[in-house]
């Protein structure tokens, strides 16, 4: 709103004009959400359902029993109307977060039953909001390219720019929004790991598409953007679209922040499913943003490792079981936990804080190593 109230603002005052920068909305995006978060949170609590605790965990996993949950229902909410204060929109940016508002909203509701929703109805919903979102962002880039068959997308090892037909983009899309999704909500079982982790990733891909795409020299320096159509500004319109999004990412980022002051152990509240799928489509929908959908492998290494590492588990032993397949207990499939935390705090006896800080490393010392690996060599 202020981007576009900026045009008329400054013929009143010209200092007015520097709401026209995506920089300033994006600090100011930020730091609102963050600090509104970070007093408004605790006031919030009394709304919230209570956690049941996972007793298949034992006595460690009923640590969590009785505490307030589905935070992520008021860290989302708070940022809404910064959002739409500091966000240039578009019409499909609007699609989009309504498909990122009702993963929330679903997430919310399984918090608050006090039967827990099935697999199949979850992973239904997850899968209706996956590709509502995933059609929004090609059918928004179609809009700026003019080619409404398919979308140029940039790839690692690959010089130039690749063509994906809609009928093959939406669904491998869609899945990838949902394995983030999933791999997210199932990194969400320590105080902080989840938050923490997210947005690690949300403040990179942020910076990346301030930085780097939405800065068209270095957008053209690293070979990422090719004209799409005669006529076509070179790169133009993914420029505008990676700057409109780094604000959302950091406008969303700086809630996070706020909710995770009251999520350090020993946590005050946990975001819950409202939060976790909510946050793993946003990160899905930022990667798709960069048109190159292989980078969720750079920017969310751990999250993928750990809460997806249990999906690649869980799939594997029940096609090893509809073959006739016999996977033994003493089996390294079967001795490794997943989510992989939980292995570390029962196998390998670390502590939630050893958990948090070591798994906080790695994403930090993995993510820019694998980024420049992906962005470089093409």
């Amino acid at each position: 709103m202020l981007y576009y109230l900026a045009e008329y603002l400054t013929d009143v005052w010209g200092p007015f004009r520097l709401l026209r920068s995506h920089g300033l909305l994006l600090a100011a995006g930020t730091v609102l959400t963050g600090l509104v978060t970070l007093f408004l949170l605790p006031k919030c609590l009394r709304f919230l359902p209570h956690d049941h605790g996972k007793a298949i965990l034992g006595p460690d996993g009923m640590k969590s029993k009785g505490k307030p949950t589905g935070g992520g229902f008021f860290m989302a909410l708070i940022a809404l109307p910064v959002l739409l204060l500091v966000m240039p929109w578009r019409w499909f940016d609007l699609a989009v977060f309504a498909c990122l508002y009702l993963s929330m909203v679903f997430g919310y509701l399984d918090d608050r039953s006090n039967i827990p929703w099935g697999e199949l109805k979850k992973g239904l919903l997850d899968i209706i909001v996956s590709l509502g979102a995933a059609s929004a962002i090609f059918f928004g880039y179609a809009e700026g390219t003019g080619d409404w068959t398919e979308l140029k997308v940039w790839l690692p090892f690959v010089k130039g720019m690749v063509g994906i037909s809609w009928w093959l983009y939406i669904p491998a899309a869609g899945f990838m929004l949902w394995f983030v999704m999933n791999a997210t909500n199932c990194s969400d079982g320590v105080d902080g790991l989840a938050g923490t982790l997210t947005l690690i990733t949300i403040v990179v891909l942020a910076v990346f598409l301030y930085g780097v795409i939405g800065n068209l020299p270095l957008a053209q320096h690293f070979r990422i953007f090719e004209p799409f159509v005669d006529g076509c500004e070179f790169g133009g319109t993914h420029a505008r679209m990676a700057a409109r999004w780094s604000v959302a990412l950091m406008t969303i980022g700086g809630s996070v922040a706020g909710y995770l002051w009251w999520n350090a152990e020993p946590s005050k509240v946990l975001m819950g499913d409202a939060g976790s799928r909510f946050l793993g489509l946003l990160v899905g929908v930022g990667v798709l943003v960069t048109a190159n959908p292989l980078l969720v492998i750079a920017i969310a290494p751990v999250v993928l490792a750990n809460g997806g590492g249990g999906l690649g588990k869980l799939v594997l032993l029940r096609i090893a079981k509809r073959l006739g397949f016999q996977i033994g207990d003493d089996s390294v499939i079967k001795r490794v936990r997943f989510p992989f935390h939980d292995h570390c705090k029962k196998t390998l006896h670390w502590s939630n804080a050893q958990v948090l800080m070591r798994f906080t490393l790695v994403q930090i010392f993995l993510v820019p190593l694998i980024l420049v690996v992906l962005i470089k060599i093409r």
